[in-house]
């Protein structure tokens, strides 16, 4: 029989197999190793995993790829990121060095805030070719499914402008590139005291534009003390929801205020950061099905004391998952693997339980579970091979990239 591409002589795969397409509890300590298999790519999909001899035995090949003793793995989805900017903002980081905090910067025209002006002056093109790059750099460090926001515009034009940007990114690039509305990511400082302006503007104004143009799959909003109040946030959910949208939020960041409750209400899809979210809002989550996001590496930029409590929630058994939160100020990462160590080394996740966060658990945060997120047949073919001696290795290494291969939809995207 004939198909595209088959992977031989991989020592282990990670396959991150369940038979219910998410990984809650103990369920994300199993990877789902087999030894000496490899995989039968057709059409972009998964088509069969044997051991080698039987595949080599079995189907005639375009390409054969010999993963030479090497290991493999689904390929990252990092479900949480900012890419679409003009500068980035490491004078922050310094301010923070001095001992200024996230919020104090914000108070003070810093932030998100900072970001908005180069984004209204630029255009859709000028966007497109700064970002380019940046996703470029994710891709080579192994992510082959990306969400991407806009909210760094926070008018209509420029909200729309920079879903437009994500439009042609996911066009122009081999990856898939999921656009989410953030319209309700600060108020500009033109509407910073008169919130109730700015609220019509977002609900009769931008959600429908986005809506009209089809260029955003969610509603995203930062529900924090110093940014949207929970009842903003209802609002502005509702009218999202009213139109179609799946619900995101940035919820209990820097403090508990109800962010998860409200998250749980509105049956979001994922509630994201999770700093300073309460056990009631934990168990809220959990009740509603609503997939907890965590961001360690923004924890770390902004040297938190404390991290979101993912070893509780994986004890309490929810499907936790991890992203990079890559943006132009408070967490300039865009490595998945080294957010899986910082989830290994500060809060205490194992490293097979990081990897099921890097990958079934945050497809789910996308709702794509059921087409990528771990190496079954049927599901896409987005594959990682790593030229290290386990999985645990991919946490434990710190700094550069082990990756050799990243393929998206059975297609070779990156050699190392």
């Amino acid at each position: 029989m004939k198909v595209d591409m088959l992977i031989i002589n991989a020592v282990k795969i990670a396959t991150m197999t369940s038979n219910t397409n998410i990984k809650a509890g103990n369920a994300m300590a199993d990877a789902g190793v087999i030894t000496d298999q490899g995989i039968a790519i057709r059409d972009g999909e998964i088509f069969d995993i044997l051991p080698n001899r039987d595949l080599i035995q079995k189907y005639q090949a375009d390409e054969v790829l010999d993963a030479k003793g090497k290991i493999l793995s689904p390929g990252f989805v990092d479900s949480h990121s900012h890419p679409i900017f003009v500068n980035t903002r490491e004078a922050e980081f310094a301010m923070r060095l001095s001992g200024k905090s996230y919020v104090e910067i914000a108070l003070a025209g810093g932030g998100i805030r900072s970001s908005i002006d180069a984004v209204r002056k630029a255009s859709v093109d000028e966007l497109v070719e700064l970002s380019l790059p940046r996703i470029r750099r994710m891709i080579a460090l192994g992510t082959t499914t990306l969400e991407a926001k806009s909210g760094y515009g926070l008018s209509t034009e420029s909200e729309l402008k920079q879903l437009q940007a994500i439009k042609i990114l996911n066009e122009q690039l081999p990856i898939d590139i999921v656009p989410t509305f953030l319209g309700a990511h600060e108020f500009p400082a033109e509407y910073k005291d008169d919130h109730e302006s700015y609220l019509k503007i977002l609900i009769h104004e931008m959600l429908p534009a986005v809506k009209e143009q089809g260029i955003a799959e969610f509603c995203d909003i930062f529900t924090e003390a110093h940014v949207y109040s929970i009842e903003e946030s209802r609002r502005i959910l509702e009218a999202a929801h009213e139109l179609g949208f799946g619900l995101k939020m940035h919820a209990d960041e820097i403090e508990a205020i109800g962010g998860a409750e409200l998250a749980s209400e509105m049956h979001c899809i994922s509630a994201d950061h999770l700093g300073s979210a309460s056990d009631e809002g934990i168990f809220a989550l959990k009740k509603a099905g609503v997939i907890p996001t965590l961001l360690p590496a923004t924890l770390f930029s902004l040297r938190s004391k404390s991290y979101a409590r993912g070893r509780f929630m994986i004890d309490s058994g929810l499907p936790v998952a991890i992203a990079t939160d890559y943006n132009p100020g408070s967490c300039n990462c865009d490595s998945m693997a080294f957010t899986m160590s910082l989830a290994c080394l500060q809060m205490g996740f194992s490293p097979a339980e990081a990897l099921a966060a890097a990958t079934l658990n945050a497809a789910a945060a996308l709702s794509r579970q059921d087409s990528i997120g771990s190496l079954q047949i049927g599901k896409k073919a987005d594959i990682l091979i790593w030229d290290i001696p386990s999985i645990d290795f991919i946490p434990f290494h710190i700094g550069s990239s082990h990756i050799d291969t990243v393929i998206k939809d059975g297609h070779v995207i990156y050699k190392a």
